[in-house]
């Protein structure tokens, strides 16, 4: 099982440093699936995964000036209460224990919505520009306060949507940002979401500390073998690749 997990652990990692999501995304219904977890094990247990595979990135993108705190700390204003109150309402009314299939069916729609994120990526931008004038800087401000609140609760109850879903939303509402402080603002909301999502998953007992290190000794090769692969993979087979993996794996998880 430890070299099955590491194993795991590092096929994620190729992913991730493949493509910059699928990291929660894939690493949730394979830890069900494969390893049997119960799903707010595995979301725990994924949360820290997270949370830690990207603080590296999140740093590096901090020195490199890639990170717009103004739209982070709007993010995280609507994010962590939101997540906190989610983890609250799961502890209280033993959500987390009894409404297991509640679990399953959100986290299989986070998945399809991630693979749809994926697969049109590049019509997101088009259609972010079309809404700009709309957006004045309130609405905006507004928007973004929303779209961190909707990201707590989907990441405290699935631990999926701090990546692909979280960037697509920044795109949307500033199609200006550059792409490189788009990623890095993305990666620097995500970390501190998935801390305090992954704390309160871990008060309520619901993560695999022992699993956890073997995929993190697996993942961190496999994040490096990912990014250098980058340069010879077709981004679309990559992407293509990615959206059939989320859309196998939501709907086994839904079913």
């Amino acid at each position: 099982m430890d070299g099955l997990a590491v194993l795991s652990g590092f096929g994620v990692g190729v992913i991730v440093g493949l493509t910059g999501v699928g990291g929660g995304s894939l690493m949730t219904p394979l830890l069900i699936g494969m390893f049997r977890l119960h799903p707010a094990l595995a979301i725990g247990t994924d949360l820290w995964f997270a949370a830690i595979t990207k603080s590296g990135g999140a740093v590096a993108h901090q020195r490199h000036g890639h990170v717009d705190y103004h739209i982070t700390t709007l993010l995280l204003a609507g994010s962590i209460p939101a997540a906190i109150a989610t983890l609250a309402a799961m502890h209280f009314t033993e959500a987390a224990r009894g409404a297991l299939g509640a679990l399953t069916f959100a986290l299989g729609i986070a998945l399809l919505l991630t693979a749809v994120t994926v697969a049109y990526r590049p019509i997101w931008h088009r259609v972010a520009l079309r809404l700009e004038p709309w957006l004045t800087d309130a609405r905006r401000a507004r928007w973004t306060l929303g779209c961190g609140a909707a990201l707590g609760v989907l990441v405290s109850l699935t631990s999926i949507g701090a990546g692909a879903l979280g960037a697509t939303m920044i795109l949307l509402l500033h199609p200006r940002l550059p792409a490189q402080r788009l990623v890095g603002t993305d990666i620097a909301h995500a970390v501190p979401l998935s801390l305090v999502a992954g704390l309160g998953h871990a008060w309520m007992g619901h993560v695999d500390w022992m699993l956890l290190l073997w995929l993190l000794l697996g993942s961190l090769p496999g994040i490096w073998l990912g990014a250098q692969l980058t340069r010879r993979l077709p981004e679309q087979l990559v992407r293509a690749l990615l959206c059939v993996s989320l859309v196998t794996a939501g709907l086994k998880v839904i079913h």
